[in-house]
């Protein structure tokens, strides 16, 4: 082999094993393989947001559940007039509301109404949007301009101004579940467009067309291959929901069209307070915190599983 070397020139090449070849060239072959979850995985973990606002979830998750661990004072049954407005005193650390009810135990008691309301409107805004969003994306055609056309209608619609009207001509029917709807059936258009979107950049994939090649029907190849690739925007909105849905549910019985005064909820016990801010601003201020530590917590974790589930995100840090 003809070299470009003079003969009185010296050439050292070094050993390959005092090379950065080798490390970079090197393989673990005993390491898993990576895929979105894992890495969204190991990359929540580190962060700091991701364990306070799951902290904060599960400790408001528990006071639903068992309110009875936190308070053994009844909400309604010893609410005396003597002691409206009262501030703390034993046994009550939280002091009294203008009816003279302990406001601890009702914020305690409320949380189970409000975190209800909130996972009913997720699970219904979650399950609209995934239907008309994945149609209207996999099958196009007629199909998705009706579908869109149908949501576009809904999205032009305020779903809180929605809410108000159901639940002013229903107002002999208000409950739980009926302010669900009323909220749910008006807030998934946004879900259904995020996942539209994503399908139609999905669906022309090359492991999709090699299904369809293989003769996999196309419904099979949206359930088992689509959506499945589709869907982690749908989990950060729809994490993002529960926190809206509960300030929506707050926000109606504010109005006076929410839930009835009988049904305890931090939405319940802000509207009451409003008239006793001057005299007892606690009144109102403490089932506020509790509305906005709850919200903020579901904000932070869908920004954190946002961050998590973006591969660019995850670059720009």
């Amino acid at each position: 082999m003809p070299s470009n070397t003079r003969p009185d020139q010296l050439h050292f090449v070094a050993p390959i094993e005092e090379t950065p070849l080798v490390a970079i060239d090197s393989v673990k072959a005993e390491g898993k393989p990576s895929n979105l979850w894992t890495d969204a995985w190991n990359d929540v973990r580190k962060r700091p947001m991701f364990w306070i606002s799951s902290v904060l979830i599960l400790l408001v998750v528990v006071v639903a559940l068992f309110p009875g661990l936190f308070t053994q004072t009844p909400p309604n049954n010893n609410c005396l007039l003597a002691n409206s407005n009262g501030g703390p005193t034993e046994g009550h650390p939280l002091g009294f509301t203008k009816q003279g009810c302990d406001i601890y135990s009702r914020i305690i008691h409320g949380t189970s109404t409000s975190l209800a309301v909130g996972l009913i409107v997720t699970f219904l805004v979650a399950l609209l949007g995934i239907v008309f969003g994945a149609f209207a994306g996999f099958y196009g055609g007629w199909l998705d301009s009706v579908l869109s056309r149908l949501g576009d209608i809904f999205f032009s619609i305020p779903y809180i101004l929605a809410a108000v009207v159901i639940m002013s001509v229903l107002s002999a029917y208000r409950n739980v579940w009926v302010i669900s709807l009323a909220i749910g059936l008006f807030a998934w258009p946004a879900t259904a467009r995020v996942l539209r979107a994503e399908i139609l950049r999905v669906k022309n994939a090359d492991f999709v067309m090699a299904s369809t090649a293989l003769g996999v029907s196309r419904f099979r190849i949206l359930l088992r291959h689509v959506l499945p690739n589709s869907i982690a925007p749908v989990i950060v909105i729809t994490t993002i929901s529960l926190a809206s849905a509960i300030v929506a549910e707050a926000t109606l019985s504010f109005l006076g069209v929410g839930l009835p005064t009988d049904i305890m909820s931090w939405g319940n016990d802000i509207s009451q307070a409003q008239t006793s801010l001057r005299t007892a601003p606690q009144t109102l201020i403490l089932p506020s915190i509790a509305l906005s530590v709850t919200v903020l917590s579901f904000i932070m974790l869908g920004e954190v599983v946002r961050d998590a589930l973006d591969p660019k995100a995850r670059a720009r840090r």
